[in-house]
């Protein structure tokens, strides 16, 4: 698996409203809001910085806004960009690793594999193209 950067990285959060105060408010990270979901490409360090509503993550990984009680509630996200998906997918699954998604498409045209690292970090393999240097052909 070749990863090509850190797409993102932020904290998941379970009460949107609190992480708004604390991460635009009392931080002062001029965030952009879609709905509950705040993101910045501001900040150096990484491509992209959200704070990532709990019900929204649920419903990314298993299309309802609750977290299944059988799995640890992630405190946090990062995902990675790799030049192959597919690829980086496939190894994971022959590793034996629990895919909470497998290389899909969403809405908005990024394409994620996700799953939980061993201390409940919500970990997704990416391809982000328009966060890369050169278009995807």
């Amino acid at each position: 698996m070749e990863i090509l950067f850190i797409a993102g990285f932020g904290p998941v959060a379970g009460d949107a409203a609190a992480a708004r105060d604390f991460y635009a408010g009392a931080l002062g990270l001029h965030m952009e809001a879609d709905g509950d979901y705040l993101h910045t490409g501001r900040l150096d360090g990484a491509k992209h910085f959200a704070v990532w509503p709990l019900k929204d993550a649920a419903a990314s990984c298993f299309g309802r806004a609750e977290w299944p009680e059988d799995l640890p509630v992630p405190q946090a996200w990062i995902e990675f960009d790799v030049a192959d998906i597919a690829a980086a997918t496939m190894e994971l699954e022959s590793k034996g690793f629990r895919l909470l998604v497998a290389n899909r498409e969403e809405p908005w045209g990024q394409a994620v594999t996700r799953l939980l690292g061993p201390e409940g970090l919500l970990v997704g393999i990416t391809r982000t193209p328009w966060l890369r240097a050169e278009p995807d052909a």
